[in-house]
């Protein structure tokens, strides 16, 4: 089967599960419970998305499979954020309250900690294996201060805070939505001048350079790129550790190629299928207990040890 033909099929079956999870089982009021559908598959939408670009992206720079943005820390760090305005400020403050001004305040953390980061080890010289050991370790440390701050908080603010540890589709707000896609828009058109370079990094360093491309220069800005993208998805509805890894991985095995046009797009649609299909799981088989993160974390979490065994045994 050809891989336009894989596309269509994956497109399809995006569509289908889309349908499904807007139409049916629709009682009472029609037009408030498909607005309320339809806002929470576009978030779907825009989330698998991003994340399945970033994470393409980030393992082409680093060519290998199963590392992923995540390791920069920006999830750690969004749990901290979090952690931090409930601990300082309880969870009746404006910045808990206000969805908004959370939203913003936690992309531009993010995005701060992100190029600070970036800023201070590619102006030394160190090479992006060192910016993911840097990243882990700054990772770690964030984790480690949003559980102390976790222990020590009032249990009914623990609950709050532990509502924003998972990402949930359920409450995203229509504002939210807006601002994202006018964000991601405007980081996609930049992203659009170094798209033609990725199936020349995708041979290595050594090789992009002797083909003439300026490595350092477009490395330096696709992770800014992915930092962004990131940060936007995890402020938007919450980190979600191993979606890419598992979607990306997948896509690796369906389509055997290097083009990053069929990679990005097929990338793109098994991201769909995956968090709509996981969310008609949690609405109508567990009944909203538990929230798709959980679900895809556990899926994604096996999926990565059996890539880490598979790699362990091709050494």
């Amino acid at each position: 089967m050809s891989n336009r033909m894989k596309l269509s099929l994956l497109a399809g079956l995006a569509i289908l599960f889309i349908g499904i999870y807007l139409f049916v089982g629709l009682q009472g009021n029609w037009s408030y419970i498909l607005s309320r559908r339809a806002t929470r598959i576009l978030a779907i939408v825009i989330t698998g998305a991003v994340i399945a670009v970033a994470t393409v992206v980030f393992q082409t720079i680093t060519n290998n499979r199963i590392l992923t943005p995540s390791l920069i820390g920006l999830g750690s760090l969004y749990q901290l954020i979090q952690t931090f305005i409930i601990f300082f400020y309880g969870s009746t403050s404006l910045t808990a309250t206000d969805q908004n001004i959370n939203y913003l305040l936690s992309v531009a953390i993010m995005i701060f900690f992100a190029l600070i980061l970036f800023q201070m080890l590619f102006k030394k010289g160190h090479n992006i294996y060192f910016l993911l050991l840097i990243g882990l370790i700054f990772g770690t440390f964030f984790q480690s201060l949003s559980t102390f701050m976790q222990v020590l908080i009032d249990p009914n603010e623990f609950l709050n805070v532990q509502n924003r540890m998972f990402a949930s589709f359920n409450n995203v707000q229509t504002d939210l939505l807006y601002m994202s896609i006018l964000f991601l828009a405007i980081v996609f058109i930049y992203f659009l001048r170094f798209y033609k370079y990725l199936d020349v990094l995708s041979l290595g360093k050594e090789h992009a350079i002797n083909l003439g491309v300026d490595y350092n220069y477009l490395v330096r800005r696709l992770m800014v790129v992915v930092a962004i993208l990131i940060s936007i998805a995890t402020a938007l509805v919450g980190p979600i550790m191993f979606l890419g890894i598992l979607v990306v991985n997948v896509c690796y095995e369906m389509f055997k190629t290097y083009r990053h046009a069929v990679l990005l797009s097929g990338s793109i649609l098994i991201s769909i299928i995956a968090l709509v299909g996981g969310q008609l799981i949690v609405d109508r088989i567990f009944a909203f207990s538990t929230t798709l993160s959980v679900i895809i974390n556990l899926i994604g979490g096996v999926y990565f040890l059996y890539l880490i065994l598979k790699e362990n045994r091709t050494w």
